[in-house]
């Protein structure tokens, strides 16, 4: 009752228009009054029908018709306007659209839950598609960065790495242009040189929440994002690999250097836990999609951490499996799309259930850089994947701009169709074989 009253404080400039909206209620009820001859209203409206004799037979009809359809304009003209008052102080200079945006959340709700793991830019491409049609997502990002920025504020602060969660956030917020450029503005000269504003914003927030993880969540609230970002771990990990040739490396920047070939990876310490809204997103999940991203340094670090495998062979969810567009020098240099499901099944087990395969052409000039650095398109061996018990999508999934990625609507719209394509199967096997009905 109390938060019904404020909306009658001075100021508020809605009650002018609660009003406007109460007399064309009253306006309506005195047209249906006439239309039914007074049976509506009755004794109520009797001073009214002191003009009755101004109206009779067709007359009266017509007069209770327009009566009520005048009270019904400026019912929702008050409606209206009263919606508007608050629209322009919610959604400055974007009252207009205010309609557009209630109803465009309202369906982002209805959407599928969608769980991604994963790191790297190919993860934050994958977000800003399926954030436009659902806003039930859940980020798992990993957090074995020592490199730039990231790096020396875990070195310096003792924090995990904020980048690869920076960049999931700016991808899923609804935000100003501007927003997104300070959150990703990177200083460049002075002792902040390469720092990223974003990554300052994670590290302040840290120090004042105490936690990791509640900065994240406080910087969410901030951009409103769709969904949730989440570490896999707030333990301080280190990635380390074993090379094909027996040697091992520490940390995530000397792996991705490697030249030898990466035989396994692991994490040091290897006791260490996912946050329990991780293993409860992956269990309520429709789909959980992994990748895309660098295999060994953005994708398996995730599986590795304890209880992240378990809950996803528990897990119902379909499991889609992203494999990259381009092979990664020190990571996956001649490796297939079937290389890259091995290396998962040998480190996590077997759960995925598709591999979306890109079937696109890379531009030549585009090609012809990415062979000088030592990457080539990843071979689609279709059968190979198959015979490891995963269904291939193939797809034309290249984004044609200056750089090898995957085109954020296109791969959104393949998973969504895997999806739904899976809940038709269900309530199409459910109604044959009678389960559930009554």
């Amino acid at each position: 009752m109390v938060v019904l009253l404020k909306w009658l404080y001075p100021g508020m400039k809605v009650k002018r228009w609660l009003l406007l909206a109460l007399a064309g209620i009253v306006l309506a009820a005195w047209g249906a009054d006439f239309l039914t001859g007074g049976c509506l209203l009755g004794d109520f409206a009797r001073p009214v029908y002191r003009l009755d004799w101004l109206f009779s037979g067709n007359r009266r009809w017509a007069a209770g018709v327009l009566t009520a359809a005048l009270g019904l304009a400026v019912v929702c003209a008050g409606f209206f306007k009263a919606f508007q008052s608050v629209a322009v102080v919610l959604a400055p200079g974007q009252e207009g659209r205010a309609t557009d945006i209630v109803y465009t959340r309202r369906s982002l709700m209805r959407g599928p839950k969608i769980v991604v793991i994963g790191g790297g830019t190919g993860l934050s491409v994958l977000l800003r598609g399926l954030k436009e049609y659902t806003s039930n997502l859940t980020a798992i990002v990993t957090v074995t960065d020592d490199g730039g920025s990231s790096g020396r504020l875990r070195g310096e602060l003792g924090i995990l790495p904020p980048g690869d969660i920076r960049n999931c956030l700016v991808a899923l917020a609804d935000k100003e242009p501007l927003m997104e450029e300070l959150l990703q503005y990177r200083f460049p000269a002075g002792g902040l040189a390469g720092h990223s504003m974003g990554n300052l914003l994670l590290a302040a927030l840290t120090d004042m929440s105490g936690g990791f993880d509640r900065a994240v969540r406080s910087l969410s609230k901030v951009l409103a994002i769709r969904g949730q970002v989440l570490p896999a771990t707030l333990a301080d990990v280190t990635l380390c690999a074993e090379l094909a040739d027996g040697t091992v490396m520490h940390g995530e920047s000397n792996i991705s250097r490697s030249t030898a070939g990466i035989k396994k990876v692991f994490l040091k310490p290897s006791r260490c836990l996912p946050l329990p809204e991780a293993l409860t997103a992956i269990m309520e999940a429709d789909a959980v999609v992994i990748g895309p991203g660098s295999l060994y340094t953005s994708i398996i670090p995730n599986l590795l951490i304890r209880g992240i495998p378990e809950a996803l062979s528990r897990s119902t969810a379909l499991k889609i499996y992203v494999c990259n567009v381009m092979t990664q020098p020190g990571e996956t240099g001649g490796y297939t799309a079937s290389s890259h499901l091995k290396a998962i099944i040998a480190h996590a087990g077997k759960f995925i259930d598709y591999a979306v395969l890109n079937s696109g052409q890379v531009p030549p000039r585009l090609r012809a850089r990415y062979r000088q650095e030592g990457a080539e398109p990843v071979a689609a061996d279709r059968e190979e994947v198959e015979k490891l018990g995963v269904q291939v999508v193939e797809e034309d999934l290249v984004h044609r701009t200056e750089v090898v990625r995957h085109h954020p609507d296109r791969l959104a719209q393949v998973i969504l169709r895997l999806i739904y394509q899976a809940k038709w199967q269900h309530e199409r096997i459910r109604l044959v074989t009678g389960d559930n009905i009554e």
